[in-house]
């Protein structure tokens, strides 16, 4: 019988424990990673921005130091991927997900997911998808175009929505509990980082301000 058509949730429950094994290995491996990339990158960076120990171990190039985070942090995304496909090829499959639209949700997932992942990293490029303002590096002014219009966090969003294509192409439950994990460690991610990038901000603008205001007082005293 199908998930939807259990005659108790209890009886749901064992239908679905049928089909994840979190037990394995692999999963826990996926899992594991999944939670520890974010919380990897915000304790380098924000240790960077505190002592700039990045930027010293680069003779103080900035960039060269935000340059090797980010490869850094692509090569465990990678990590994370093929830890994540490697969970799923152990799980059993869902015969229920087995479907012609179910496949072609998973595409149009998979179109949509890299949509948002793309154009971001495009729109902000390397600095400001890896983390370039703990550096120093700020952009002048907020992203506003697709897709930063069309939702907030489409990088995260993004990410989260292709491992619930790959989840659904591969017919495997654990790949969408293992989705749903990720989606929250993304939104405990973004309690900490959003805060911590806007302060980054609002100090680069007090500190200007700052600098107009004593610059037009040099002014005034210099004219009179």
């Amino acid at each position: 019988r199908g998930l939807f058509i259990m005659s108790s949730p209890s009886e749901g429950i064992e239908y679905l424990s049928n089909h994840v094994d979190i037990h394995a290995t692999s999963f826990q491996l996926a899992i594991a990673s999944i939670i520890f990339n974010p919380l990897f990158w915000n304790i380098v960076a924000r240790t960077e921005y505190r002592n700039h120990f990045l930027t010293k171990l680069f003779f103080g190039q900035k960039y060269v130091a935000c340059y090797f985070l980010a490869a850094t942090i692509f090569c465990l995304g990678l990590l994370r991927d093929k830890l994540f496909a490697d969970a799923l090829l152990d799980q059993p499959v869902l015969p229920l997900l087995d479907t012609r639209a179910v496949h072609f949700f998973a595409y149009v997932l998979y179109a949509f997911g890299s949509t948002l992942v793309v154009s971001s990293m495009w729109k902000l490029g390397v600095t400001g998808t890896y983390l370039g303002d703990y550096f120093g590096i700020l952009m002048e002014e907020r992203v506003t175009g697709f897709p930063f219009n069309f939702m907030n966090d489409p990088m995260y969003n993004g990410s989260a929505i292709l491992f619930l294509a790959h989840s659904l192409e591969s017919k495997s439950p654990a790949g969408i509990v293992i989705t749903i994990a990720v989606y929250i460690v993304y939104r405990v991610a973004l309690m900490f980082e959003g805060p911590f990038t806007s302060h980054i901000y609002a100090l680069r603008d007090a500190k200007r301000q700052s600098n107009r205001t004593k610059n037009i007082t040099a002014a005034k005293n210099k004219s009179s």
